[in-house]
């Protein structure tokens, strides 16, 4: 077994997520862990089993994977403390709630069924067959790399129709996509609340509807999402006379048109916004109105962009129109994550069947690329990247998730190697075989 020596802050925070699980079996974690940081090519779990050193046990981690799986919502809880301890969060907390596809193959996969393609490519693909993964994602802004995604939780959406295919002894029962995020976002939120902060959600316009929004708004959590442009908004609906019985009405009585309102010339006004990474200047127009799927008023941002206009609300009423239109533009870290989780650690490629496990690795997947994230976050930007062997990039470029990743490889090597007696150290041969190695593996 390969004797690997990471940070000793990368193996503190990935003992406290293991504490989550059972005490026989928690060891494990942190060896699995380190295989994914390792391996290379196609991304299986024996791919991770064999970078650590791992061949004689290995159908023993393939057992521990279902009860990992089980467990993913409890270590999810348990990563969200860690990072709100770790790093500065300010005195609000942006979660991003987003589905993303994984392709798999063959009949006997668990879960797995036809789902639509939002990304078909050249050869048109609208479905494919896989996972549907409704992720939870931290959304932070970074001081010097601006914002960052850190994934928290993958949940599995398995449609009605391939419930039954699915074994009883799992317990599977169907749950919308909607109601996934919506339970996902309020245990998360309780834990935020609990460390004073508050709570906002962001997420596209498919997840704008009642069953998503409505337990939100009860329990406190402020939405930010798109609108559709023939929502049905209403006016928002006068004081009543002070002798009036009864409960005073929730929505106006007169229909709002978005279309319209984003024809009219006037009420317009400029507000300088930073999306995206810059600092630029927004032709907008906002109004209150009320929404019955957000459940009463909200406040509507209509943006001006040179392809037509964009529509976008608030769950809070007070909020403004350059937080509304920041906030949505920082959902984009959730879509960086879907790239970095797939193309640099190999989502979809672990080709497991039981659908706890497929559950277990989709999440290892995730918490891997939040702790690399965390464990680089302090680095200085000449420590994380390295492109002596690319003299045609820009070195100024912002270092990417793999190379954060291949830092981690380098420290852990690193160790390693300096955990040698001197006289192995000083010697230049081993030091030039070291540099070889070291360049290679990282």
């Amino acid at each position: 077994m390969a004797c690997y020596q990471p940070p000793e802050d990368w193996q503190q925070w990935v003992q406290w997520l293991a504490a989550g699980l059972h005490g026989r079996s928690r060891w494990r974690l942190s060896l699995i862990l380190l295989g994914m940081v390792f391996a290379r090519g196609r991304r299986t779990v024996t791919t991770w089993l064999r970078a650590v050193g791992i061949r004689e046990d290995f159908a023993d981690y393939y057992y521990f994977l279902q009860p990992l799986g089980r467990k993913s919502k409890d270590l999810a809880r348990r990563l969200l403390t860690l990072l709100l301890v770790r790093l500065e969060t300010g005195p609000r907390v942006l979660l991003a709630v987003d589905d993303s596809p994984t392709k798999r193959y063959g009949p006997q996969v668990q879960g797995a069924g036809i789902h639509h393609n939002p990304t078909p490519g050249p050869a048109d693909q609208k479905f494919l067959y896989g996972h549907i993964w409704v992720t939870l994602s931290l959304v932070l802004r970074h001081p010097l790399w601006q914002t960052i995604g850190l994934p928290l939780l993958g949940l599995l959406y398995v449609r009605a129709k391939d419930i039954d295919k699915i074994p009883a002894k799992h317990g599977w029962r169907f749950r919308t996509k909607l109601v996934l995020a919506a339970k996902a976002v309020l245990q998360f939120a309780k834990l935020v609340k609990q460390a004073g902060k508050t709570v906002w959600a962001v997420a596209d316009g498919a997840y704008a509807k009642r069953p998503f929004l409505w337990p939100l708004r009860a329990a406190g959590v402020t939405v930010v999402s798109r609108l559709r442009k023939d929502a049905a908004l209403r006016t928002v609906p006068s004081p009543p006379p002070t002798k009036q019985r009864g409960r005073p009405r929730k929505y106006g009585q007169q229909r709002m048109h978005l279309a319209r309102r984003a024809a009219h010339p006037l009420g317009w006004q400029q507000v300088e916004c930073f999306v995206y990474g810059q600092l630029v200047v927004k032709t907008i127009k906002t109004f209150l109105a009320t929404y019955r799927p957000a459940g009463g008023l909200i406040r509507v941002v209509i943006v001006k962009e040179d392809h037509g206009c964009e529509f976008f609300f608030c769950t809070d009423p007070q909020a403004t129109p350059c937080e509304i239109i920041e906030t949505f533009a920082d959902r984009s870290a959730i879509e960086q994550d879907f790239h970095d989780v797939k193309e640099v650690w190999g989502a979809g490629q672990q080709q497991v069947r039981n659908i706890w496990t497929n559950v277990a690795v989709f999440n290892l997947n995730l918490w891997a690329q939040t702790l690399v994230e965390c464990w680089a976050w302090n680095k200085p930007a000449d420590e994380i990247r390295d492109r002596g062997d690319s003299p045609w990039d820009d070195p100024d470029r912002r270092p990417s998730h793999a190379d954060r990743r291949k830092a981690l490889r380098r420290q852990t090597l690193h160790n390693e190697y300096s955990s040698l007696s001197t006289a192995h150290r000083l010697s230049s041969k081993i030091r030039s075989l070291y540099e070889r190695l070291l360049q290679l593996a990282a």
